[in-house]
């Protein structure tokens, strides 16, 4: 009998694909089932970019790419790094892979050893855990609340550390708050980490462009003294539209990224050819190309956030980034509605999946069991749609 790893029987099954393939089931099945769980843009990618995929494939672009990316991409990363973040990095610094989460796992196959702690304050992106743990290395969970915009402080960081830790990571703008860190709370947590010269930052700034406050978004790597401990990753699929294209990058410490390299050749080699060439267009193109993108994100938080107000029970921060809300639900925590108990966040969501025909993320996957997520991914129509159906089965 195939007796499969103790490690991969161990791996949880991520949530928003979870929830977005019983939604396709159901859907499958004739149900009207309107999808607010996955974080992907509803909009194609713009012309321009996918004009200079069309014109890769014409040029040939068909052969093995270099492992880190192809030279002229990592300057045009080079250059975003620089221009957006006022971040210097050598090209030996900078590795492309399939995708930002290829990016992260390599982080964490390169950093960490059994037993090492990692650091994330919750709610966290819901494979960061699990990467942590299929490298044999222990999640530190820091719970933060609505309270304090689901942002650790520098007094929860100082009292979560410990000789074992190794990592920090967060992502800001956040992945499923939308919470955005300013300038003075990550130089609060750096002064933290001022005392721990071992401990390496991963800074997932993916959202970086869907940030609606008057600031651009900081970077842990600006401050002087975490540059070289800290790594930046980033990527397209979310302000550019490229879910898809499968196209992430890190700007790193050198030791990091030869090691990501590394590890990158064992495993996958070179990322996709024509997304390459794309995503050089897309980087170098000045940000007001993708600001429509932008706008629309914005005004479709206040829709919902608006909606949301209506909705008994639920209790929601102003995200001021990425295009989720992260309501606390637990008022409805041992009620029963349609015959249905509702005892924790994820019978809360799958409540609404059967009942409302709405899908919804458990905040349970992303450390917070009183939250759900909620993507406004989606046309006004949906949105207007999915909360009137919640609220309706909530009543």
């Amino acid at each position: 009998m195939i007796q499969l790893s103790d490690k991969i029987q161990k791996l949880e099954t991520s949530a928003t694909l979870a929830m977005a393939s019983k939604a396709r089931e159901l859907k499958a099945e004739g149900k009207d089932i309107i999808g607010l769980s996955l974080g992907e843009p509803d909009f194609n990618t713009p012309d321009f970019i996918r004009e200079a995929a069309i014109q890769a494939i014409n040029d040939n672009y068909n052969s093995y790419t270099p492992v880190d990316g192809y030279e002229d991409l990592k300057r045009a990363v080079q250059l975003k790094f620089n221009r957006d973040n006022n971040l210097d990095y050598n090209l030996n610094q900078i590795v492309v892979s399939t995708g930002a989460k290829q990016s992260l796992y390599n982080i964490a196959s390169v950093v960490l050893n059994p037993g090492d702690e990692v650091i994330l304050p919750c709610p966290y992106w819901v494979s960061y855990k699990d990467m942590v743990k299929l490298n044999e290395g222990v999640a530190v969970e820091v719970q933060t609340d609505i309270e304090q915009d689901f942002k650790m402080t520098a007094d929860q960081l100082r009292s979560a550390i410990t000789p074992k830790t190794k990592m920090l990571w967060y992502s800001s703008p956040c992945n499923p708050s939308g919470s955005v860190y300013t300038e003075e709370e990550l130089r609060a947590l750096a002064e933290v980490l001022k005392d721990y010269p071992d401990i390496v930052v991963v800074s997932d700034e993916i959202y970086e462009h869907i940030n609606f406050g008057e600031k651009k978004t900081f970077s842990m790597g600006e401050i002087d003294f975490m540059y070289d401990r800290t790594v930046t990753v980033n990527g397209v699929s979310k302000a550019f539209a490229m879910t898809g294209w499968r196209i992430g990058y890190i700007g790193a410490p050198e030791k990091i990224a030869n090691a990501c390299k590394k590890l990158q050749g064992q495993v996958t080699s070179g990322a996709n050819c024509i997304a390459q060439r794309a995503v050089i267009t897309a980087l170098e193109a000045p940000v007001e190309k993708i600001q429509f993108m932008i706008d629309k994100f914005k005004s479709r938080r206040k829709l919902i956030l608006d909606l949301i107000s209506g909705i008994q029970g639920f209790e929601c921060n102003e995200p001021m980034g990425a295009f989720y809300v992260f309501p606390n639900i637990s008022f409805y925590f041992g009620k029963t509605f349609n015959g249905k108990k509702i005892e924790n966040a994820t019978d809360f969501s799958m409540f609404l999946l059967e009942v409302a025909n709405v899908a919804t993320v458990t905040g349970e996957a992303f450390g917070n069991p009183n939250c759900i997520r909620i993507s406004y991914a989606a046309s006004e129509a949906n949105i207007e749609e999915a909360l009137e159906r919640i609220k309706k089965s909530l009543t």
